[in-house]
């Protein structure tokens, strides 16, 4: 029994087709041969376009010259309403600016500090979980969105404000296409973007939530009685260069963007995650067993017993890499694999191919979370491995994730068993992050 895996189009289709394809979902409009090309290169009228899953050129991406290949304008435009100028889409000084203010926030000893708020995360999702059949999508994103509020705000999702964004982005999802014009075709600054009006409300209302939490935490910090968590230490540092810190409107872009990046990946990897366990009752036996050392309440310490659920959240990662495609732009011509590449070309770096690599990894579509402890294992991820990006531009809450996913999957597995339900094998599909066509449904019941 293999993991679930999107169909491939056929080698050639029309641009249009292409079009309609990429629309309903990005997986299923590539071809089977980009499972195993080093370099791939498509042409439309307006630009061309480079996947490269050579490692070497990842590597030439992403590490050793990230300044030459900055974020694509393209990709941000289905995403601007909400993200604003956000750390996801800035380029250049002004990014290099936003990770100096944000980064403390997320350094190795701030983890143990926001560790007890993941704690009350995860004990909210078990005490919410109830044995019978269920789509785990909207439980886990709910939990995830919980952690992000805990952690960040000291609020649960229960709180007004917490709930109303929660809700609101969650018909943000339901309405932002996955194809924004403006996306393919070479548009000037100047001409209207294709967002409908229902996306910009719900956009402009996420934001005027968020500001309404931002403004009371500058008072609460004003005022001498502001809690220790992540938006404290955030909207308190000031960038070391230059001795600023976030405007009001920075800060608000920048909590949307946690929300985004730290909810959406996050849900979609839990998810994921149960599934792959109920497909393989044996190592889901092997994580209800290490789980068992939590406790009710676990203690920081305490993740450092989770080898094997963090392996599992590993090969979790490896098959559905919540974000599937990153694109950049070459900001001077250069030479691929002995071809040419014009100034101004999309390369385009897929984890989703990367990881599925069949010259790379050994059984690459297979779900095997021993093989993180194997040599040859090591050796793939240090290649091959690239789920929160890599270089400079690496997810800051990358070590964040690696703690809120084995602590959320030991402690639901090691209450609860999930099973697979027979005719509901899920389809991969990526739009904002890798979800399931028609949802993951499982059959959940006490252990």
């Amino acid at each position: 029994m293999t993991p679930p895996k999107p169909p491939a189009r056929p080698d050639k289709v029309s641009l249009w087709r292409y079009l309609r394809l990429f629309r309903e979902d990005i997986l299923s409009a590539q071809p089977a041969r980009l499972y195993r090309a080093w370099m791939a290169e498509f042409r439309t009228p307006f630009f061309r376009s480079y996947l490269c899953n050579d490692p070497t050129l990842v590597r030439l991406v992403l590490n050793e010259r990230p300044d030459d290949f900055p974020k694509s304008d393209r990709i941000r435009e289905g995403l601007r309403p909400l993200l604003g100028h956000s750390v996801f889409v800035t380029n250049g000084a002004a990014w290099k600016r936003q990770r100096r203010i944000i980064d403390p926030a997320f350094e190795g000893g701030r983890l143990r500090e926001t560790f007890p708020s993941m704690v009350a995360a995860a004990q909210a999702a078990v005490a919410r979980m109830t044995p019978g059949v269920q789509e785990m999508e909207p439980a886990m994103s709910h939990a995830a969105a919980d952690v992000i509020f805990r952690t960040l705000f000291s609020i649960p999702i229960e709180h007004a404000i917490a709930a109303e964004v929660f809700d609101q982005f969650r018909a943000y999802q339901r309405e932002q296409p996955i194809l924004n014009l403006a996306a393919f075709l070479p548009l000037p600054g100047w001409f209207p973007r294709f967002h409908s009006r229902q996306t910009k409300q719900t956009a402009a209302r996420i934001r005027g939530l968020i500001r309404q939490l931002t403004e009371t935490r500058a008072r609460e910090i004003e005022a001498g009685g502001a809690p220790d968590d992540l938006a404290t230490k955030i909207m308190q540092t000031a960038d070391p260069v230059t001795g600023q810190r976030f405007e009001p409107d920075e800060m608000v872009d920048q909590v949307a963007i946690f929300f985004l990046a730290g909810h959406e990946t996050s849900a979609s990897a839990l998810g994921w995650a149960l599934y792959l366990l109920a497909m393989y009752p044996q190592v889901q036996d092997r994580v209800a067993a290490e789980a068992v050392a939590l406790g009710e309440s676990p203690e920081f310490a305490a993740m450092g017993r989770l080898k094997f659920t963090r392996d599992v959240f590993r090969e979790t990662l490896r098959l559905y890499p919540p974000v599937p495609m990153m694109v950049r732009e070459n900001s001077c011509p250069e030479n691929f694999r002995g071809r040419k590449v014009a100034q101004g070309a999309q390369v385009v770096l897929s984890p989703w191919h990367l990881h599925r690599h069949e010259r790379i990894w050994e059984r690459p579509d297979a779900f095997d979370p021993d093989r993180w402890q194997t040599e040859a294992g090591r050796a793939c991820a240090r290649e091959a491995f690239i789920p929160f990006s890599s270089g400079p531009r690496v997810c800051t809450g990358a070590g964040f994730a690696m703690i809120e996913g084995p602590l959320l999957l030991a402690m639901l597995v090691r209450k609860f068993r999930f099973d697979i339900l027979p005719g509901k094998e899920p389809i991969p599909v990526a739009h904002l992050t890798v979800r399931a066509k028609d949802g993951l449904w499982l059959k959940v019941s006490l252990r």
